[in-house]
């Protein structure tokens, strides 16, 4: 029925010790020592194996994650500082200044006492970044679409090569061309809006020259190449799959293109909007030389005049005292967090719909 075990030769002397061989557990080789073949494992005779090698203390992984943290806490240290930077100089000449910062629309902070305040420059920041991203945004997403759904492979290589080329050009080359070039077309255009559309508050009337409606059209042709190239590639990254699956149900290419390729690059959409409203309002030059430089809040965008922060800071600092460059990092401060609330904002609206659109799959 089954083999006994084979007793030792003492089993006449009462002896019940069973043999050395079957002393091992259920499962175990027969061969007493046998290598485990891995490197530093011990050898337990076990058909396991064995327990798995320690890994190692300091290797390639550890070294990468501690690298990458490094260099993000680099970039947090830098904004950090920069903040600490513009807030101790601008402090005294905020102490010094005898007007509301937040509310004056003036900017005279060489007279004594000082007077300057942030509301004009402000305004005209966020109105020439939203009239350039108005103007731009639709036409970079036609450009997008037509290079990567509907023109032939090599043209759509090609033309997209020429588009971004245009984000090589310097930005004072973008502002003598405006100031120079584009400011008489501008003002022509400017003329004719306000005869047939006067009765819209932002088409007053003149005198017509370096305006928002200039700055603002500078800038659209330089955040252009940047909205393009981003929404290009998020619009090639869609997976063939869906729009196959739309041809196959029988829509159409626009269908196609409205039903699988818009919803699936809309993130990547809205960081390429983002970036491009970034570059606007930190746009120094370019504005520099088409805006009028006046401190007012108006909502004309015809009429000569406008100013931004950016661009009060490269025109004002030269002739500024210490007071004054105070009152200009002070404004670069306001910039900055601008800027910051921007990004932040950008990033909010990402992960919340990269969050709805996995919770949907």
């Amino acid at each position: 029925m089954g083999d006994t075990p084979h007793r030792s030769a003492h089993a006449g002397t009462g002896g019940t010790r069973v043999a050395t061989s079957h002393e091992r557990p259920a499962g175990a080789s027969a061969r007493v020592a046998e290598p485990s073949g891995i490197p530093g494992m011990p050898d337990n005779g076990l058909g396991g194996g064995g327990g798995l090698p320690r890994a190692r203390a300091f290797g390639a992984e550890r070294a990468f994650r501690g690298l990458t943290l490094a260099a993000g806490t680099t970039v947090l240290v830098v904004i950090a500082a920069i903040a600490i930077f513009l807030i101790a100089k601008a402090v005294p000449a905020l102490r010094a200044n005898s007007e509301s910062f937040w509310t004056f629309e003036g900017w005279f902070p060489n007279d004594d006492p000082p007077k300057f305040g942030i509301g004009a420059l402000a305004f005209g920041t966020v109105l020439t970044a939203l009239l350039a991203l108005l103007m731009a945004v639709p036409v970079a997403l036609g450009i997008a679409l037509y290079l990567s759904h509907y023109a032939p492979r090599r043209l759509g290589n090609g033309l997209g090569g020429l588009i971004d080329l245009l984000a090589a050009v310097p930005s004072v080359v973008f502002g003598l061309w405006g100031r120079d070039y584009f400011a008489q077309p501008v003002a022509d255009l400017s003329a004719w809006l306000n005869r047939y559309f006067g009765w819209i508050p932002i088409f007053g009337e003149g005198p017509y020259g370096n305006s928002i409606l200039l700055g603002s059209v500078v800038l659209a042709i330089m955040v252009l190449p940047i909205v393009t190239s981003l929404s290009r590639e998020v619009f090639r990254q869609t997976p063939t799959a869906n729009e196959e699956a739309a041809l196959a149900l029988g829509a159409t290419r626009w269908e196609m293109v409205r039903t699988a390729v818009l919803p699936y690059g809309r993130p990547g959409v809205i960081a390429a909007v983002m970036l491009g409203l970034g570059r606007a309002l930190g746009e120094t030059i370019a504005l520099a030389l088409t805006l009028g430089s006046t401190y007012a809040i108006s909502f004309n965008v015809l009429q000569s005049g406008g100013n931004s922060i950016a661009a009060n800071i490269a025109n004002r600092f030269a002739e500024a005292n210490d007071t004054g460059r105070g009152a200009l990092i002070a404004s670069g401060l306001v910039l900055f967090a601008i800027t910051l609330i921007v990004n932040i904002t950008a990033r909010a609206i990402i992960y919340r719909r990269r969050e709805f659109t996995e919770s949907a799959a």
